[in-house]
């Protein structure tokens, strides 16, 4: 995808006011980032960027020649954000909680993502002209990958359904978040919004448990992941 950019987390006092400290690029960055957040992909713009951080368009140009390149480093900084909050749902669970339990955290980690920054989670998975295969660097899809390697380690999937389950798994969460976040479904109350993620949950794990351990392994997890999966 975008090219690499190292960019530091700043507290919201430290984002706040014109540009003071040496490292324009990287303002510019969290610049685009924080645009994304409210406006999504189409609010990034070098010029937006250099007038939330306090220069000149001028400046701005000397790091990022083009829209395109600004979007690829928000894209970069989106990705980074939504792997953070899906890590951050693991931790939630006891540091030995198996694979399945860590799946279903880091989908619901990724579905409440989108709900909280709907404008950040468009930028992550917006077009841009510098991605392509050789620059794909997603750490949530890692992650995502990491755990159903582990699923087939422990003999909740069979190895035989291992290739490609990382597109199948993604695919359902990601939908499930899109729909929500662009109100393609009817208005739910908050249960039933929750409702409706845990099942989507649940039919992933249901489709990855192939292995001759998943029915052990499973137990009584299903229904006790139903009422809080979302929350």
């Amino acid at each position: 995808m975008c090219a690499g950019v190292n960019i530091e987390k700043m507290t919201k006092s430290d984002r706040d006011g014109p540009y003071h400290h040496g490292d324009l690029r990287n303002a510019l960055v969290r610049a685009a980032a924080e645009l994304a957040e409210t406006g999504g992909p189409e609010a990034v713009t070098v010029r937006a960027a250099a007038r939330r951080v306090g220069v000149t368009p001028t400046a701005a140009y000397r790091h990022f020649t083009n829209h395109e390149q600004l979007l690829g480093a928000a894209q970069e900084q989106a990705q980074q954000t939504l792997f953070d909050a899906m890590s951050e749902t693991i931790r939630t669970f006891p540091p030995d909680a198996d694979a399945v339990t860590r799946l279903f955290a880091v989908g619901r980690g990724y579905i409440v993502f989108a709900l909280r920054e709907p404008g950040l989670f468009r930028t992550a998975f917006c077009n841009s002209e510098q991605e392509g295969p050789e620059n794909w660097n997603s750490p949530a899809f890692d992650l995502l990958s990491r755990l159903l390697d582990e699923l087939v380690e422990i003999g909740f999937t069979d190895p035989e359904d291992r290739p490609y389950a990382e597109f199948a798994a993604w695919s359902a969460v990601h939908g499930m978040a899109s729909l929500l976040i662009e109100r393609a479904v009817p208005e739910q109350d908050p249960e039933a919004r929750d409702l409706a993620i845990a099942r989507t949950l649940v039919v992933v794990e249901r489709g990855l448990a192939t292995g001759p351990n998943a029915e052990r392994i499973r137990g009584g997890k299903r229904d006790a992941a139903m009422p809080d999966a979302a929350g």
